[in-house]
């Protein structure tokens, strides 16, 4: 199984602690997967080396007497824990390259509709919601699907009145690039049917007049005037966050899209202790990039917790809305090809001005014609802008085969989500077509590319759980195991590629790959104790993994059922 990690290193007479007897899989600087029996932590709660077998304590031996004059050697500090996993495996804890801290917590504490399967339940939830919280000035939540409802349109403001009329209601879509009002938002945002759509936004309309929806920019219209959570309710979502991401198992995330609010929320939390996810910033646009970090990304923070090292840009909208920016029309929209979000000159100033100080570079590109673009720019500014950019690429889901090699270029990192596959590829189809799809979320492209591929969760759009990403990284199937077989199953990676990608890939592509991520010595001693052995099962059992403890820098954060 490749132990050249695991003996490479001289075992210290004594370490701060030890997990004895595990089955442990980890990742070695060049991904390969690597078997261990015990991981030994020294006292800074760094990885100090793992034991190809059981823990063996080092004999002690007595210190010859020094001469005279000289005071006798400090005795070897022992353990100072020790602990039998069981024989339990031990993994890397899992790093989410791409999600939303703050977004996931709000969804907790507002209304969600994620798990709604019609637009009349949501609309029972909807009117439930606001039944159960009296005196509320705004109804606001997330999570609306009307792929998953069966709608074939988007809902309207009056199917939105028919639950809440007499207060504004405001909510997201699940991929937060669409926007469902009542008609009592609208009215209160001022939107008439002489509002104009603005640039890489649009209205929908009906009857002369606002539908209900407003898609990627045009959402803005409508956001101006719903009140912003309070400091006290990001704290409360932020430690609602983080209990569900350790829960999952997810040790790390890169933030995309950090505003200077969430950032304090941040600070505040690891001030006072709490902060136990590591966070690897990207902040939303330029004005919170220099909020926050001012003249050059930050410092790492509070052990390695925190860090704003990039700017989130973001290129178009969704395939869901039909914001993806695409080369030629939606198949099932003709005369819609989606919305470009900024210009070509708009991008690359953005860009050139963020490179200028060092910041690293993520911009969210879906469709064919926004990765063109991104491409376009990264390879001009790379004229400029020389050393290990590491520019990412978020998502990038629908490329044409004949971007597919430029990725390799210019030390690009793919940062893509194996679960946007499994809920999307019916709605890919219906959206481009077969023909069009020979570059869709395409995984095995990338590795064949030797793009380093990083894999993520967009949480809350999706759920963050790492497993369910591995299970669809490995077979191209959902929950269901549709469609059997895999969609598109030339695109699917191994176990060791899904497990390097949410381990050391994902550190990678956020610059702390020397920090933490793999186990490697040295690095922080963030793991997992899971109820299987995922390197055996197959993926639909590797879904169903249950995470039994959760470990931060050598110490214990999570117990499942406690």
């Amino acid at each position: 199984m490749g132990l050249g990690l695991v003996v490479a290193l001289p075992l210290p007479a004594f370490a701060s602690g030890v997990i004895d007897n595990v089955n442990g899989i980890a990742v070695d600087p060049t991904g390969k997967v690597v078997r261990f029996g015990a991981l030994l932590i020294d006292d800074e709660g760094k990885v100090e080396r793992l034991i190809p077998g059981r823990y063996q304590e080092p004999e002690y031996k007595r210190p010859k007497k020094p001469k005279r004059g000289q005071p006798w050697p400090e005795p070897p500090k022992g353990l100072s824990f020790k602990l039998d996993a069981g024989g339990k495996t031990l993994v890397p804890g899992m790093i989410d390259a791409h999600g939303h801290v703050m977004s996931l917590g709000l969804s907790l504490i507002t209304l969600d509709l994620s798990d709604t399967r019609s637009l009349e339940e949501a609309q029972a939830k909807i009117r439930a919601y606001a039944q159960a919280s009296p005196g509320r000035k705004w109804i606001i939540g997330t999570g609306w699907n009307q792929e998953q409802w069966g709608l074939g349109r988007f809902p309207t403001a009056a199917e939105l009145d028919a639950a809440v009329g007499d207060i504004p209601v405001w909510l997201s879509r699940v991929d937060g690039h669409a926007g469902w009002a009542n008609s009592a938002a609208i009215r209160a945002a001022g939107v008439t049917a002489a509002t104009k759509s603005p640039v890489g936004g649009r209205i929908e309309m009906a009857a002369g007049k606002p539908a209900g929806v407003f898609v990627d920019q045009a959402m803005a219209l409508i956001e101006k005037v719903v009140p912003a959570p309070a400091p006290k309710d990001r704290d409360i979502a932020l430690e609602k966050a983080q209990r569900a991401l350790l829960a999952m198992g997810v040790t790390g995330i890169a933030d995309m899209g950090t505003s200077i609010e969430d950032w304090q929320a941040f600070r505040r939390s690891a001030d006072r202790g709490a902060l136990r996810v590591r966070i690897m910033a990207y902040a939303a646009g330029l004005d919170n990039m220099t909020l926050i970090a001012g003249p050059e990304p930050t410092q790492w923070l509070y052990d390695d917790r925190l860090r704003l090292g990039g700017i989130k840009l973001v290129l178009d909208g969704a395939l869901g809305s039909r914001g993806a920016w695409l080369k030629a029309d939606y198949a099932d929209a003709p005369g819609q090809r989606g919305l470009p979000m900024i210009s070509a000159t708009q991008l690359r100033n953005v860009m050139s001005r963020a490179a200028m100080d060092n910041f690293q570079i993520a911009t969210h590109a879906i469709g064919d014609a926004a990765n063109s673009e991104i491409l376009d720019a990264i390879q001009e500014l790379s004229e400029t802008y020389k050393g290990d950019r590491r520019w990412r690429i978020e998502h990038a889901q629908i490329v044409s085969p004949a971007d597919l090699p430029r990725f390799a270029q210019f030390g690009i990192v793919a940062s893509m989500q194996p679960v946007h596959e499994a809920s999307d590829w019916r709605m890919a189809t219906a959206r481009l077509g077969e023909a069009r799809l020979g570059g869709a979320y395409a995984w095995k492209a990338m590795l064949d590319n030797r793009v380093p591929l990083a894999f993520g969760s967009d949480v809350p759009v999706e759920s963050p759980n790492p497993f369910a990403g591995i299970a669809v990284a490995m077979s191209r199937e959902d929950a269901k195991g549709e469609p059997m077989g895999g969609w598109m199953p030339t695109q699917r990676v191994s176990f060791d590629a899904a497990l390097d990608g949410f381990t050391r890939q994902a550190a990678f592509a956020g610059f702390a790959e020397k920090r933490f991520g793999s186990l490697v010595p040295g690095q922080r001693a963030d793991f997992l104790l899971i109820d299987r052995d995922i390197s055996t099962a197959r993926p639909a059992e590797i879904r169903e993994t249950q995470v039994l403890e959760t470990w931060i820098g050598g110490k214990r954060v999570h117990v499942k059922g406690q």
